[in-house]
């Protein structure tokens, strides 16, 4: 199951030499992680609403592998690599064309209100098991 999103590299991305900053690649793989699960269905706002679950990143490993810069348009890839009963781990790529520019394995806990974790939702676990 793989998602992708695409964007562009604005000014505001980079850094003097017209690269982008390293943090930004942080932002970009959140937005797709965003764009992913509401592919999938699920609302995120509307689930904090009813049950008071978020979801949190415990975990980053990431590969800063060739620069982006400014005017790139860049495909954020993002792949399920496993899920657990209340948490996801899921790779991501930023690719310019056919150059991988990035990558990042990234594990997602659901929280409650307080930060306990807690089961992912049903929906969702459908979502993802279907």
């Amino acid at each position: 199951m793989s998602h992708e999103l695409t964007l562009r590299v604005y000014y505001e991305d980079t850094d003097l030499a017209g690269i982008v900053y390293y943090a930004n690649y942080l932002k970009f793989i959140e937005r797709a992680r965003s764009e992913w699960v509401r592919a999938l269905g699920i609302d995120q706002q509307a689930m904090h609403r009813d049950s008071g679950h978020v979801f949190a990143v415990r975990r980053v490993e990431a590969d800063y592998l060739r620069p982006a810069r400014f005017d790139d348009v860049l495909r954020v890839v993002t792949d399920l690599a496993q899920a657990s009963p209340a948490r996801l781990i899921v790779d991501q790529q930023v690719r310019r064309d056919d150059q991988l520019l990035f990558a990042a394995r990234v594990t997602i806990a659901c929280v409650d209100r307080q930060g306990r974790p807690v089961r992912l939702p049903s929906i969702l676990r459908t979502a993802i098991d279907g």
